[in-house]
């Protein structure tokens, strides 16, 4: 799938994220994949509010650079593969299963950008994700971030598939699973109805709101919000969990980039409280 950026404002997005506009590389594409993350969080928010704006390039665009917004899987990486291709990368988005790919429905949305022959993997959208890019390679593995990633080559029908794992305290974790079929924009468009509005998608039934961020040491920390509470996690050491109270909330959206108006923070406290 190629996406017009006719109009698109990449000059607005790198002032957003203060990425630097440099020649495709391994090392341009990880500074730019780290900016991203760094400032865009990954939120259900328009899901809860039932308001969310679809996920056409224009609307994700004017949501996240124009009004210092975030989202999920599939506007994330809608915006960040224009990003790419308005800066000369051979970009593509590709579909993935979350979780056991047996059951789960092609609901997460990723790049794999081509540079110097080989494939890498550029997950922005994906919750806690990996802080650069990794080889579409069996075996490859990326560290630094919260946790080491690793991708294995596995059969995906007659293609070979791609899943994504993570190293956690407990083992490796499968992320999603990544299959070859080209994307089209109605791919995308399906899976974004599907995951916003079915009654069995967790993203109706639960709140999700975390950013990565640089601790005071330069290593990285991410801070995530739930219904449960505030968990703050570094790498190598023990995640930490605290509860919080609905009126912590204007400020933690503020502090974690999700900068939402009086009413969209009335509106989601009550749904909040609800859910709770």
């Amino acid at each position: 799938m190629t996406t017009s950026t006719a109009g698109f404002d990449l000059d607005g997005y790198l002032a957003r994220t203060g990425a630097a506009a440099a020649p495709p590389s391994t090392r341009a594409l990880s500074g730019l994949l780290a900016a991203h993350v760094r400032t865009f969080p990954f939120d259900n928010i328009d899901v809860l509010l039932e308001q969310h704006p679809g996920v056409g390039l224009d609307a994700v665009a004017d949501k996240f650079v124009r009004r210092g917004r975030g989202g999920y899987c599939f506007e994330h990486a809608t915006l960040f593969h224009a990003v790419l291709q308005a800066l000369g990368y051979d970009a593509t988005l590709r579909l993935a299963r979350v979780g056991d790919p047996d059951l789960a429905p092609r609901t997460h949305l990723g790049v794999v950008v081509v540079l110097d022959g080989r494939r890498w993997l550029a997950d922005p959208g994906i919750g806690v994700p990996p802080l650069g890019p990794i080889p579409l390679e069996d075996g490859a593995e990326l560290d630094g971030g919260i946790w080491p990633h690793r991708v294995v080559r596995v059969a995906e029908g007659e293609t070979p598939g791609w899943q994504l794992w993570r190293r956690r305290s407990a083992g490796w974790e499968l992320m999603h699973t990544t299959d070859e079929l080209p994307v089209r924009e109605v791919d995308v468009a399906m899976g974004h109805h599907w995951t916003s509005t079915s009654p069995i998608t967790h993203f109706r039934s639960t709140f999700m709101l975390a950013r990565h961020d640089l601790d005071d040491d330069g290593s990285a920390v991410q801070t995530s919000v739930t219904l449960d509470g505030v968990t703050e996690r570094r790498a190598g050491v023990p995640s930490r969990n605290r509860p919080f109270d609905l009126a912590e909330l204007p400020d933690l959206a503020r502090r974690l980039g999700a900068n939402l108006t009086d009413d969209e923070t009335r509106r989601l406290e009550a749904r909040l409280r609800a859910l709770r």
